[in-house]
């Protein structure tokens, strides 16, 4: 499959979801209700918006395409109620070729499919949502802890929100608000 960074966005994109301490992670019962109050958080030129039950820290990566040319991934995330959401964005540069959504969206999941429990996704599902193509998925992570990720590409811009709970919690109620309240404003 074609390389699409130097570095590998892709690869690199959720570190502390995978990080070596998320494995020793106990598992957490389903709370009983949302948090009261949501923030929609307002990503990066306000590309997008998106809720979280919480103010998220906010961290620019830099990368480098094949091709040599800089960019920038901006990562929210946020630790709240036993759950960790997480809403990045990258606006590719000219010499990473977008033509071909899917190629790109496959080697994202390829890629984080490497931290999942039996290194493969249980769902995939792809659409297009927005004008942008996509794809959902959901899976097993060491510790007993489940994985949802939305990624989709427009143009040049990729957007990821992912999702992680104890195993079950991919469509809770949580998960459920913070993947619909996303909303492409380009």
């Amino acid at each position: 499959m074609r390389r699409f960074c130097r570095r590998g966005l892709l690869a690199a994109a959720l570190p502390v979801l995978f990080a070596p301490g998320a494995r020793a992670q106990k598992v957490l019962k389903l709370p009983d209700k949302l948090p009261d109050t949501w923030y929609g958080v307002e990503v990066e030129d306000n590309v997008f918006v998106v809720q979280m039950p919480g103010v998220p820290d906010h961290r620019i990566v830099s990368d480098v395409s094949a091709g040599g040319t800089r960019f920038q991934l901006h990562s929210y995330s946020l630790e709240a109620g036993g759950f960790s959401y997480v809403a990045q964005s990258a606006l590719y540069p000219g010499d990473v070729n977008t033509s071909d959504p899917r190629t790109i969206l496959q080697a994202a999941l390829d890629g984080r499919a490497r931290g999942l429990d039996g290194g493969k996704w249980s769902k995939v599902e792809w659409r297009t949502i927005m004008g942008a193509a996509a794809v959902e998925s959901i899976g097993p992570v060491r510790g007993g802890n489940e994985l949802r990720e939305l990624t989709m590409l427009k143009g040049r811009r990729f957007v990821s929100l992912a999702f992680l709970g104890p195993a079950g919690s991919a469509n809770s109620p949580q998960a459920e608000r913070f993947f619909r309240s996303l909303k492409l404003q380009s």
